[in-house]
């Protein structure tokens, strides 16, 4: 309560400015998540209020506005599991942002938020576009289709695969719509490509709570099909998890071409193993903590594998907040996303692969080891001068130009992807497309 009273208190000898009333307009601020930048915007009218989620594609989420007894501000947003309650002070909104029991300090400024993203196309465009839709059992799938300029059955065409977590179509990450830029260069060199939003996102639809990587698989394979109806030569392109997407698709011959982009080729729990490692140290503990925390986590995702009780967090000499943490990924372990993510390794399978491969990783990987994953596919495919796996100097997970490659930097780059990729991705799918003729 005494916090309560010195806001009110600090609100009087600003002149008043926090009296009782709803504000109107935009009104922004940012989420400082373990060093990660998240934009939220809240839309006040008469007619209610909504929230946007920009950096992660998320739009008009409906909420509800009131006042408090107090002249606070409370927003409840249902469909998320959140709530923002905050006190007027000067020109800003002052409070806190929950959401799952997790609460962080959150300030509103009037207005909308302004970030550079010179690469996103604007039109007029020298090509057109189709709203087309696909079905994989329940789920219907919303897409864009791009199409060159006097294209044919004869032009190459590719299906775009989105990384982990739900995506839309332009994979819009922090207000970069990495996808939407590539659809655009490439449709600019005469490749038409399709991009949907994920099952259960923007306008899509179908099971997210049960479905496994094996069933967003299922779901391209049915993007693949659509274009088969249209097109002589079908590719992929998919992005982290969309990358292994393209290699489990591409071995079983559903393509005849495929780009990978920072694709997963280790098993799951290895690359969730490196994460946390490379994280936890990068977070300041020492590496003993860190090597037992990996541990821990390495025999739960073996135990998971093998059908046995998952270990006790309290067996691990660890601290509080990391055993809290080894928990929450126990109890996120009974999903069916995560159990198949674990045992997932397309490695084993990278002999059957008979069509041309481009494989690319940034140096600067923070997420998918340059390396570790490039080296493995190396060494895992058929020998093949159509084949180019390449590593790029200074490129991060989003093949943005980096100094880091941390994900805290990926906001406040103005590049959404190299121009330098680009050119690569394109001529490369006009050697090996034109060769195939």
């Amino acid at each position: 309560m005494k916090k309560i009273l010195l806001l009110v208190a600090a609100c009087l000898m600003t002149g008043g400015l926090c009296r009782a009333q709803m504000p109107a307009g935009t009104w922004f601020g940012a989420l400082d998540i373990q060093g990660v930048s998240l934009t939220l915007v809240f839309n006040f009218s008469e007619e209610g209020c909504t929230l946007d989620v920009p950096d992660q594609g998320a739009k008009g989420l409906k909420a509800t506005a009131t006042l408090t007894a107090l002249g606070a501000v409370h927003v409840d947003v249902p469909s998320i599991g959140a709530s923002f309650e905050g006190y007027r002070l000067g020109s800003s909104i002052v409070g806190t942002f929950t959401q799952n029991g997790v609460t962080l300090p959150l300030t509103l400024k009037p207005g909308a938020p302004e970030r550079k993203r010179p690469q996103t196309p604007q039109p007029p465009f020298p090509y057109g576009t189709e709203d087309v839709s696909f079905t994989n059992g329940d789920a219907v799938l919303r897409g864009t289709l791009t199409l060159p300029s006097g294209y044919d059955r004869q032009t190459p065409v590719l299906l775009m695969v989105t990384g982990s977590g739900l995506q839309d179509r332009d994979e819009t990450l922090f207000e970069h719509k990495p996808f939407s830029v590539i659809a655009d260069y490439l449709a600019r060199a005469g490749i038409a490509t399709l991009r949907y939003d994920d099952r259960g996102f923007g306008e899509s639809t179908g099971d997210v709570m049960r479905c496994t990587t094996e069933d967003l698989k299922e779901d391209a394979a049915a993007g693949i099909a659509l274009l088969r109806n249209r097109f002589d030569r079908v590719g992929i392109i998919g992005h982290s998890e969309g990358g292994t997407i393209a290699l489990m698709l591409a071995a079983e011959q559903k393509v005849d071409f495929l780009v990978s982009l920072a694709g997963m080729v280790v098993s799951g729990r290895e690359t969730l193993l490196t994460q946390n490692r490379d994280g936890l140290l990068q977070a300041g503990l020492d590496e003993k903590t860190v090597e037992t925390y990996c541990k821990a986590l390495a025999e739960t995702f073996d135990a998971v594998s093998n059908g046995l009780p998952l270990p006790k967090p309290g067996n691990y000499n660890l601290p509080a907040a990391l055993q809290q943490n080894l928990q929450q990924v126990q109890a996120q372990l009974g999903l069916p996303y995560l159990r198949y993510f674990v045992q997932l390794d397309i490695s084993k399978r990278l002999g059957e692969i008979d069509c041309p491969v481009l494989a690319l990783n940034g140096t600067k990987d923070t997420q998918v080891d340059c390396t570790l994953n490039l080296g493995t596919l190396k060494s895992g495919l058929p020998a093949s001068d159509r084949n180019r796996v390449e590593a790029l100097e200074g490129l991060n997970h989003l093949f943005q130009h980096c100094t880091t490659g941390l994900t805290a930097e990926y906001p406040q780059i103005e590049e959404t992807f190299s121009p330098q990729a680009l050119a690569l991705i394109a001529g490369w799918l006009k050697a090996v497309t034109q060769n195939s003729r």
